[in-house]
């Protein structure tokens, strides 16, 4: 068995954080062939969990698995408590999944994209009112793909179909970010851009990640040079963030947009290493 502790729960300053994922003996086979076996591990409030792994260890499976998507060979997995199965508040998380996972031909404008994030999974007819459009609306300002709402999302680059696709996953402003290669196919420049944002949501918003990413720089910069834990093939990144930092603007959508604002105007200097 491969059991991977949360950073958390190594700290005793932070044992009353709660879990908001748990994965319990998990294993998954696909048409008879064993993909991963007797997982288990913890994510507790305000990890940052980077995962990587070589081709076919299971790293996209694991995620699809945690959002409900697949359904484990054996073992169980729970989300803020909840076997997945049983858990109705998937307003509460934001999945990222990876680009090849989308159909380009899709007929769908970016701001019904970004729309069908408040949905959920019984929701799909959901009257939508003003209050979503506005949601919809900060969404998209935030991640300064306004101009594009009624382009369709086939039309548009890598790169801005990724912030598409994280305008949807933020438009409820999740507890937990479910991210699976989330800068594969989109330049250096946005890269780092995304990782400046999203570095600054772990530490100035009350929010859990879990991310999949081939990137060793970025996460080596953000999380250490060694995995906390490995499980087969899967190594685990840690990093904790024990307390939000002061933010000027509390609502994540605005501080995104404040954020973006003081990058492109080179007011916010990029880096994703260690330092704060």
């Amino acid at each position: 068995m491969s059991t991977i502790t949360s950073a958390a729960a190594t700290d005793d300053g932070c044992r009353n954080h709660n879990d908001v994922i748990t994965v319990e003996h998990v294993s998954f086979a696909y048409q008879h062939k064993q993909v991963m076996e007797n997982v288990s591990f913890s994510v507790k409030e305000r990890d940052f969990i980077g995962l990587i792994g070589t081709n076919g260890a299971g790293k996209t499976t694991l995620l699809r698995m945690i959002v409900g998507l697949h359904k484990p060979s054996s073992g169980q997995i729970r989300l803020f408590g909840e076997p997945v199965g049983k858990f109705k508040e998937w307003e509460r998380i934001g999945y990222v999944p990876q680009r090849n996972a989308f159909n380009p031909q899709f007929p769908a404008t970016v701001h019904e994209v970004v729309l069908s994030g408040l949905y959920g999974r019984k929701k799909l007819f959901k009257r939508l009112n003003r209050g979503d459009h506005t949601k919809a609306s900060d969404a998209m300002d935030a991640m300064g793909i306004t101009d594009l709402g009624e382009k369709r999302i086939g039309q548009l680059s890598g790169g801005q179909q990724q912030r598409v696709f994280l305008a949807r996953a933020l438009i409820n402003s999740p507890s937990l970010l479910i991210l699976d290669e989330p800068t594969v196919g989109i330049d250096a420049e946005t890269q780092e851009s995304f990782f400046h944002m999203i570095k600054h949501m772990h530490q100035h918003h009350n929010m859990t990640f879990l991310m999949v990413s081939h990137d060793m720089e970025m996460i080596r910069g953000y999380l250490g040079e060694e995995p906390a834990s490995s499980a087969g093939k899967l190594h685990f990144y840690i990093k904790h963030s024990h307390e939000t930092q002061d933010c000027v603007e509390s609502n994540l959508a605005h501080s995104l947009k404040g954020l973006r604002e003081r990058m492109e105007g080179g007011r916010e200097v990029i880096a994703i290493g260690n330092s704060n």
